[in-house]
């Protein structure tokens, strides 16, 4: 099964936990149906992407990088790539490389999805589908130096600026999705 297929059974059949996030999730399904390039970055009307909120065993703190282009902080994530096997592979890799983490326990299903704008190709939209990962207790943070300007942990309910709601957003969806687990 492609990448493409298997980002579509995933959205498919997650259950959104509103209906917002549903009609997002339903916008996803429909640019994966119009678009058989929709996983790659080539697909510049908009692609599909993963990103990780990092929570600790406990739930309350939060990895954020601190982009390096757009200078906010942010969850780590990124574009998929041919040896990704799904979207869930991908948010594992983007999170493992991005951080310097070993061990991450990506939970099973996203718990967010967000469309935002992005400068790709001289502007698209990043159809991001957000996932949460429990680090090891003894995690130690390893910043890749062309990934991000800085790397560090942060209460999830105190996301520094510069940052963004939807980043918000997703830290307190996916430290509730740990404390849960």
């Amino acid at each position: 099964m492609s990448l493409h297929a298997r980002a579509r059974s995933a959205l498919s059949s997650w259950i959104a936990p509103d209906a917002a996030q549903d009609a997002l999730r339903r916008d996803y399904l429909a640019h994966l149906d119009r678009h058989p390039d929709a996983m790659w970055r080539s697909c510049l009307p908009g692609h599909l992407t993963a990103s990780t909120a990092i929570i600790d065993p406990s739930g309350r703190r939060a990895v954020l990088t601190l982009h390096s282009k757009l200078k906010l902080w942010l969850q780590v994530g990124g574009h998929c790539e041919a040896d990704d096997a799904s979207l869930a592979a991908a948010a594992l890799r983007e999170a493992t490389e991005e951080s310097g983490i070993r061990g991450l326990r990506l939970l099973p299903e996203p718990v967010r999805l967000d469309r935002h704008t992005v400068p790709c190709g001289g502007g698209s939209w990043h159809l991001d589908v957000q996932y949460a990962a429990v680090a090891p207790g003894d995690a130690v943070l390893a910043r890749v130096e062309d990934e991000s300007d800085d790397l560090d942990w942060f209460p999830v309910d105190d996301v520094p600026d510069p940052s963004d709601d939807a980043c918000r957003r997703l830290v307190a969806a996916a430290a509730a999705a740990v404390r849960a687990a």
